[in-house]
């Protein structure tokens, strides 16, 4: 089994078929695109493919280290993320092309006028172990 973080965008990826904006949507819309999440992760869960899931909140924060006492915080510039990552899932799954079968699905979520948005979801492979370092 291989995991992989299914990435779903704000903005940033090519437009989706069904492009209107969640703001946009009826409270209704907004309910049958959250089940429709919750019954693709409890399907996954019952396949022994899920690992977890979040929406993101538009909130954020950059935070370094910056030597002894209070780290610095600021509200950006962010390198595109705040603006543009709006959830995660995490899959664990035999294959690269179950990864791109279940975020195929995962795009067809119902969005405005209970469409599917098809929207483009970004599909990252975990560091299975860390790269070899030759000297």
């Amino acid at each position: 089994m291989a995991k992989y973080l299914l990435l779903k965008h704000y903005r940033g990826a090519p437009a989706a078929v069904n492009d209107v904006p969640m703001d946009q949507w009826t409270p209704k819309e907004i309910s049958a695109h959250v089940q429709y999440m919750r019954d693709f992760a409890d399907r996954l869960v019952e396949t022994g493919e899920f690992v977890g899931e979040q929406a993101l909140a538009p909130e954020g924060a950059w935070v370094r280290y910056d030597g002894e006492g209070r780290p610095p915080v600021t509200d950006g510039p962010f390198a595109e993320t705040k603006d543009l990552i709006a959830g995660w899932m995490v899959i664990d799954v035999d294959s690269y092309e179950r990864a791109v079968e279940l975020a195929g699905e995962l795009s067809a979520a119902p969005g405005a006028g209970g469409k599917p948005i098809h929207e483009w979801l970004e599909v990252r492979p975990f560091l299975a172990a860390p790269p070899l370092v030759t000297e």
